[in-house]
């Protein structure tokens, strides 16, 4: 009977660590910027759209624009995909916006906020990630 508790417990273990792990990793095609928006730009914040992308926030310090992609974590048939970029705080409407369906990414979108707040986003098939009122500096 001790074995088997034994047996029961260390089970218990092993499944609950290998839970841990599964909720912990990353997605095995998480999108990566390469480079996008041109030369001179960094990324300086990024967000994921549920499992299917990221969306990248560039900047350049020597034109003070920002620039956004979102990027589908792996490459394939065109869906929808759209890139939204504004002085915050942006209403209903994107001053800067790009959508279409795309294989790839949606983007780059440019935009010229030095010293401001911005709010940006990326959306692939329906589902949204994104900022408010970041990087205001």
């Amino acid at each position: 009977m001790k074995l088997v508790k034994i047996t029961a417990v260390t089970a218990a273990f092993a499944a609950t660590a290998l839970a841990g792990t599964l909720v912990g990793a990353a997605p095995a095609y998480a999108a990566t910027y390469a480079g996008e928006c041109g030369s001179g730009y960094s990324v300086v914040n990024s967000a994921a759209i549920g499992t299917k992308g990221t969306v990248f926030l560039a900047y350049s310090s020597s034109t003070g624009k920002n620039c956004v992609i979102a990027k589908r974590n792996t490459a394939g048939s065109a869906v929808l995909v759209e890139a939204g970029l504004g002085i915050s705080p942006v209403g209903s409407h994107w001053p800067a916006y790009e959508g279409d369906y795309f294989t790839s990414y949606a983007g780059p979108i440019y935009l010229s906020a030095a010293n401001q707040c911005v709010d940006w986003m990326g959306r692939i098939s329906g589902t949204e990630g994104g900022k408010r009122g970041t990087n205001c500096g």
